[in-house]
């Protein structure tokens, strides 16, 4: 059950994958991914393809045209499913680490947001337990507000894989997605971003508190087209669940990784977690260690149709100076010492 939940978390591994890196070039920030949804996706087209030829094939024929007419419904929030979200599995998931959601501000639900999460980790485990299911209460605790976990594009052409995806409130990070939550689906739409991607989780590792933020701006410019007010997130404990081989800049092993994110989209990582059985073992199953995730104060944004340079950079400032400001405000109540400095990179 470990195994599977562990896998099943993959769902949301950040930004690995180019088309994120297209995307916080040209119109917003990058997303939630990893190689793990693509895994999962073969497996279900792998499935349908095996109905096509039993006497089941019928079933195969409907859902495929089905497909065809369903489309483009990602590409406008999807079909979010409170069952879905509400799984006992996703409790004994948030209890395994255990993961918690905490609350510093009220949001309003006249306004839009864009989350930004950090650190990516290796799976961003807390940013699917919080946001992609009930396990943590999110909807209690801020009502009103609709949850949407960016992640590639890509895994919503998948059969079957792009149903869960959309049932769980995660979303493409495609630019007529967030254009579209953001200015024709009401307000109180909150869309949760892994800022620093696989960047950032190529230099994840237990003890390090590190972003990599300083030159990702793309979500600041998307925030004040659409006067989206921007939210820091920093989630304690994150780097801590699996251990990685971390290669030096100019080596080998980094130049590998380097080029498959540049190419075949994500960043290969070496890492390694507890055995299924024994936690003095290696295997993929994640240390039991607590993931704390702070959602900060929000900072309001103004909708500027054509911003500058100048305002980007300004409120891409002020973003930075918050997130550190919440990094250092509650560190030491998660074990953290009054010395620990947050890298930004």
């Amino acid at each position: 059950m470990k195994t599977l939940i562990a896998a099943y978390s993959g769902v949301l591994r950040g930004e690995r994958q180019a088309e994120a890196d297209r995307s916080q070039r040209s119109h917003g920030g990058p997303a939630l991914s990893r190689e793990g949804s693509g895994r999962w996706g073969v497996a279900c087209s792998a499935i349908l393809m095996y109905i096509f030829c039993t006497d089941c094939w019928l079933i195969a024929v409907l859902y495929f045209t089905w497909l065809v007419f369903d489309w483009n419904t990602p590409k406008k929030g999807g079909r979010r499913s409170q069952w879905v979200r509400n799984w006992a599995v996703w409790r004994y998931f948030r209890d395994y680490f255990p993961i918690q959601l905490v609350k510093t501000h009220n949001l309003l639900t006249t306004r839009n947001y864009i989350f930004g999460y950090h650190p990516h980790g290796i799976m961003g485990l807390g940013a699917f337990c919080n946001f992609s299911t009930e396990a943590t209460e999110v909807s209690k605790k801020f009502p009103g507000i609709r949850p949407y976990l960016a992640t590639l594009a890509g895994n919503f052409r998948m059969p079957v894989l792009r149903e869960y995806l959309m049932s769980g409130g995660i979303c493409p990070v495609s630019r007529d997605t967030i254009d579209y939550l953001l200015s024709k689906n009401g307000s109180g739409n909150a869309i949760i971003i892994v800022v620093g991607g696989a960047a950032e989780s190529l230099s994840s590792m237990p003890g390090k508190n590190a972003v990599t933020l300083r030159n990702r701006k793309g979500f600041v410019k998307l925030a004040l087209r659409h006067g989206a007010d921007l939210v820091p997130i920093y989630s304690f404990g994150e780097n801590e669940v699996y251990k990685q081989v971390i290669f030096e800049e100019g080596s080998w092993g980094r130049w590998v990784q380097k080029k498959f994110q540049k190419y075949i989209g994500f960043a290969p990582c070496i890492f390694h977690g507890r055995g299924l059985f024994s936690s003095d073992t290696w295997g993929l199953v994640p240390y039991s260690k607590p993931i704390t995730t702070v959602v900060g104060e929000p900072i309001t944004i103004p909708k500027l149709e054509h911003p500058t340079q100048q305002d980007i950079d300004l409120y891409h400032t002020m973003y930075m100076e918050a997130l550190v400001k919440l990094f250092d405000k509650h560190k030491t109540k998660f074990g953290l010492p009054e010395t620990e400095v947050l890298e930004v990179n």
